[in-house]
């Protein structure tokens, strides 16, 4: 068995500190023993503890375990904390995991951000310093995604307190929008952590797949939700608004926080206004307005969702497809009748000779008067290989000059605003992920008052996914397509169930 840093008599007596009720049951003692505050030579030498709000939070914990102890139905933890930028979200959720792990012998930690590079570059990145810095470092051995009890550590458990430690560990933990079950975790008798950093890009159905992790009656169970509010939609949005009744939650002005930089945020509200929308995330902690910036509104598309189809017989079917740039994007195939969609398809990963056979799938099934691809990155070839096969495409490109350059500062700006104009009357369906996509991007005016859209990279950058489902609808409007004369099918084909409108509706 590999050693501890104390001798066997020192170590019995640090496990007796950390699993006492007053450390282990109190994660703001934890805390204050676990880390060396004020001590000279560290890096906390200049730190006496914890800030004000981890404070509050650490102490809900204490509470929630006091007050759920010995009760038949107990409850989840659940908050949601929305903030400005640099309060020091990240360090909590390292103190948060550490103490689970610690004193939940055996306890299983999920913890998820908006991307692959904050999971890794931020968060974990975070936890790899406060781990070094407790005082039972030794007892973990963590790799870029993963922190685990070391050998001894498990051995020395499984030994004399007959505990199993298969699922004792934290793990960072990537999703997929387009299979959110393969999200789905174990279940976790010794204790369940779930948190999301940057919870304002994670998708709704992960939020959902995530719910299932706390299916166990257990005392420890907790699921943290920490952002800065890029988004009013979505689920964590939600958590403060039509879901608040099951969250605990809390907004966070970061000019109020101690030991922040208070120059940066006068800064930032100097620069683009008190009531910016960049002063509203980055400083106040509160949900961007839907007001001038939003591009589209929340309100308009779920108008749209809740119309009936229209079902117009007569309507040109147009096909749009935005192919993904690679990554975490989707090629996604958008089918639109008139002022119904009628199918949505989406495929990530696949090649462009993959796509082509895809786009070639949905016209030969929909048979549409036209079919619309955003030609810029991939999309150049996929549109080459279709006109080669004689099919009839036609080919936009989003920097394009538009019709009308006054009003519109490029095609994709003027093919967003025809589709803000036909969700007015459209009725679309209930798919969270294209509410998202059209809710995202904001829109840039310049000087001289000609709208531009935000781009791809900007939305990233704030934390929110690319808007490839609306982008394929947006190409739809690239170009005028008339209405056909629909005619009666023959008696024989309708009696027979087959139809000519069912050959081209598709629906």
């Amino acid at each position: 068995m590999q050693k501890t840093k104390y001798s066997a008599e020192d170590e019995q007596i640090l496990m007796t500190k950390l699993w006492s009720p007053t450390i282990a049951d109190n994660p703001e003692a934890f805390v204050l023993f676990a880390f060396p505050w004020g001590q000279p030579n560290t890096p906390l030498a200049k730190f006496s503890g914890p800030r004000k709000w981890q404070r509050e939070i650490l102490r809900d914990i204490a509470k929630h375990i006091k007050d759920n102890q010995g009760q038949v139905d107990m409850q989840t933890l659940r908050e949601a904390v929305s903030s400005g930028r640099g309060i020091g979200k990240s360090a909590l959720v390292s103190w948060l995991i550490l103490w689970m792990l610690t004193t939940r012998i055996g306890s299983t930690v999920i913890v998820s951000a908006n991307s692959e590079s904050q999971l890794r570059s931020v968060t974990w990145g975070e936890l790899t310093k406060w781990q070094a810095m407790i005082i039972n470092s030794y007892w973990w051995e963590i790799s870029a995604t993963k922190i685990v009890p070391a050998q001894w550590l498990t051995e020395l458990v499984e030994r004399d307190l007959k505990k199993g430690t298969r699922y004792w560990a934290a793990e960072g933990k990537l999703w997929s929008e387009e299979n959110p079950d393969a999200y789905a975790g174990v279940h976790n008798h010794d204790g369940m952590m779930l948190i999301f950093d940057e919870a304002s890009g994670i998708p709704d159905p992960i939020w959902a797949v995530g719910a299932g992790f706390f299916t166990e009656n257990i005392l420890d169970r907790y699921w943290f939700a920490f952002s800065n509010p890029r988004r009013n939609s979505g689920y964590f949005f939600e958590t403060f608004h039509g879901k608040r009744d099951f969250w605990k939650g809390r907004q966070i002005d970061a000019r109020e926080v101690e030991g922040t930089d208070k120059n940066t945020y006068e800064q930032i509200i100097a620069e683009y206004g008190e009531d910016s929308p960049q002063a509203r995330v980055e400083v106040y902690g509160e949900f961007p307005a839907s007001g001038d910036d939003q591009f589209i509104g929340p309100g308009l598309v779920d108008d749209a969702m809740e119309r009936e189809k229209y079902k117009d017989q007569t309507a040109p079917i147009v096909i749009g497809v935005d192919p993904a740039r690679g990554g975490l994007d989707s090629t996604v195939i958008v089918v639109r009748q008139g002022r119904d969609i009628v199918a949505i398809k989406r495929f990530r990963g696949d090649d462009t000779m993959t796509t082509v056979g895809n786009v070639i799938d949905a016209i030969e099934e929909y048979k549409p008067t036209l079919t619309v691809i955003d030609e810029g990155g991939l999309g150049y070839g996929i549109l080459d290989r279709l006109v080669e096969q004689r099919y009839k495409v036609r080919g936009v490109n989003f920097g394009w000059k538009a019709k009308n350059p006054v009003m519109w500062g490029n095609k994709r700006a003027e093919m967003w605003g025809a589709m803000r104009d036909w969700l007015r009357s459209a009725s679309i369906p209930k798919d969270r992920q294209l509410k998202a996509d059209l809710v995202g991007p904001m829109k840039k005016p310049n000087s001289a008052g000609t709208i531009f859209l935000e781009g791809k990279k900007e939305m990233k950058s704030r934390g929110l996914a690319s808007p490839d489902a609306a982008d394929a609808l947006a190409v739809t409007f690239a170009y005028p397509v008339a209405h056909r004369e629909y005619k009666e099918p023959p008696k024989t084909l309708r009696s027979s169930g087959s139809t000519m409108s069912g050959s081209w509706m598709g629906a």
